[in-house]
């Protein structure tokens, strides 16, 4: 059975560090890219970062790039987004997912298989 499992949000004041985990299962890890998404109420869902556990590869939103840095450890299966500066804005549901490697940096939302069930992530001001 095929597992993600993110972890690590909770409330936290602006400018305050959040790192998430997202730990998969029931896949081949390395055949997969892990990406980082983020939905805020009311908002469409958008991409953060994903990340390539096969070569280390990384891709950034433009929007994301400075404050979020993605991370793998292949030996737990696990990506991490590390999340610094937060601000109230980046308050929401923070979801992981996964899709197939295909060499590509940069993967759309139907690209992905699997997905978790989320964690909230609250900045308060």
């Amino acid at each position: 059975e095929v597992q993600l499992v993110e972890s690590g949000g909770g409330l936290v004041q602006a400018g305050g560090s959040l790192r998430l985990s997202c730990a998969a299962s029931g896949f081949t890890f390395g055949d997969y890219v892990i990406g980082w998404f983020r939905q805020a109420p009311g908002k469409e869902r958008e991409g953060i970062s994903c990340i390539s556990s096969s070569d280390g590869s990384t891709y950034y939103a433009d929007s994301m790039k400075g404050r979020f840095t993605i991370s793998s450890d292949n030996a737990k299966n696990t990506v991490y987004l590390q999340m610094n500066s937060l601000k109230p804005e980046d308050t929401g549901v923070y979801s992981c997912a996964a899709a197939y490697y295909t060499g590509s940096y940069y993967y759309t939302v139907e690209e992905y298989d699997w997905w978790g069930q989320g964690t909230q992530v609250t900045v308060s001001s």
